[in-house]
């Protein structure tokens, strides 16, 4: 039988009124006073309408889909059952727990999460992502932990070579952000990890967004699966005030500066199209006096982790980066999003605009139009159902920055060009080095062979 024919749903648009708070509200969903205990001295005073609708059905087994809006509380909703199960495990359930995740930065967040909630019951936790030398990892597998996190691409290289280690005894999959781990990114990756895992086992999907293709749904082999939807497929949240700015493609940075000006003293995600145009913007707008730090795929995970760890910690108060960091992060203080660059995917909008208003906090986004991205915006307010206001700005205020920017922009330029003729420097001297000593080892060896 297949996933769409056997599918329960629960919409909740017409929810009802969740008046329960505290150490009972919890336990109303059936969560167990140790669990119920955690979330209560994690100051999570009530259940969000995800985890009362999809926490009472994962605790009794069965699979779940569950769509809702970025910010409501997803990872709870998936951990808080999986640590009841453990802990009603004979001998501790190792191993018993894979989290799927498409970014390495949503990853080390989920651990964290788990974490936090299982550290009175002394749950173990293993973060399996690219960008880390393999030793570690294989170190931290072989302690065999509860509960695996991992993107789907280094879990693929541990299955393949790390000896002793399988998942044989896995009872549960978890895949957040389900619509792009299904996506065809990571359709040889999921295939080999659902190869490996037992059929026997509890399986839950949880998105933002999620398409309506029952061919990737099947393709996680969900038994009888509830589809559990809070709001519309395209919603966003009420408290989130998005605006957008319709400017000339060739002055975007000064537009940017002037936005960054007018809202002075708030946090905030710039959001960029590529790796590149997220170096030159953080440097542009930190040669201007803000403390910016970028993120992107290109950095190495090093740097990836300690640009989150400084935005997070609020010693920088601005994050410029590409759509690695548009899923699932979770910095309560965000005040403002930009889309400096349109998102070409409708979901990458709604998952960008999710990383402001979160979990009930009030926050606004604003998205730059050029000439170039009419189009493109006009898809993203069909899809959300609403048409945005425009942000007021004076034109001539904004262009009395242009010297200061372009100013700023070429010495940006400068200072990136300059780092890239280092770094080609530095591997060319590697290279000629390694040549050297080949070149030498290649002569002793021949002197050998006349001798």
């Amino acid at each position: 039988m297949s996933s769409s024919e056997s599918d329960h749903e629960q919409d909740d648009n017409q929810e009802e009124e969740f008046t329960l708070e505290g150490l009972e509200a919890w336990q109303s969903l059936g969560v167990c006073d140790e669990v119920a205990q955690t979330c209560v001295d994690l100051k999570w005073s009530k259940p969000t309408p995800i985890q009362q609708k999809s926490i009472p059905i994962a605790i009794e087994g069965k699979d779940v889909i569950g769509l809702a809006e970025t910010g409501s509380g997803k990872t709870a909703a998936f951990a808080i059952p999986v640590l009841q199960t453990l802990l009603k495990t004979p001998g501790g359930g190792r191993l018993s727990c894979l989290v799927m995740t498409p970014t390495r930065e949503l990853a080390f967040q989920i651990r964290e999460q788990f974490q936090a909630l299982g550290s009175s019951i002394g749950l173990s936790c293993a973060c399996i992502v690219g960008g880390i030398e393999m030793m570690s990892q294989q170190l931290a597998l072989a302690k065999k932990p509860h509960v695996i996190v991992a993107t789907p691409g280094r879990l693929v290289d541990h299955l393949e070579k790390t000896r002793g280690f399988n998942l044989k005894a896995l009872k549960f999959l978890i895949m957040d952000e389900a619509d792009r781990i299904l996506n065809l990114d990571f359709e040889a990756e999921v295939d080999k990890i659902l190869r490996a895992i037992p059929r026997e086992r509890q399986t839950m999907l949880f998105s933002a967004t999620m398409t309506a293709k029952v061919k990737k749904l099947q393709r996680a082999a969900l038994k009888n699966p509830v589809k559990i939807s809070i709001n519309s497929k395209y919603k966003t949240v009420d408290k989130n005030i998005q605006k957008y700015m319709f400017i000339p493609e060739a002055h975007k940075e000064c537009y940017l500066v002037s936005l960054l000006n007018e809202l002075q003293g708030s946090s905030f995600m710039i959001f960029t199209s590529t790796c590149a145009k997220t170096s030159l913007i953080a440097r542009l707008v930190k040669r201007l006096g803000y403390d910016s730090v970028p993120l992107h795929g290109q950095m190495s995970q090093q740097k990836r982790l300690g640009a989150l760890a400084r935005f997070k910690g609020k010693s920088r108060s601005i994050l410029v980066c590409t759509d690695v960091a548009s899923r699932g992060l979770d910095v309560p203080h965000v005040d403002c999003v930009i889309n400096y660059d349109v998102p070409t995917n409708t979901k990458d909008y709604i998952h960008r605009v999710g990383r402001t208003a979160r979990a009930g906090r009030a926050g606004k986004s604003v998205t730059f139009v050029s000439q170039y991205d009419v189009e493109l915006y006009q898809k993203i307010e069909a899809h959300i159902g609403k048409k945005l206001d425009q942000w007021p700005c004076e034109k001539d205020e904004v262009m009395a920055l242009k010297e200061r920017v372009d100013e700023a922009k070429r010495i940006a330029v400068q200072e990136i060009k300059e780092e890239e003729g280092k770094r080609k420097s530095k591997k060319k001297r590697q290279f000629d080095e390694e040549q050297s000593i080949k070149d030498r080892i290649g002569k002793v060896k021949h002197k050998k062979r006349r001798k």
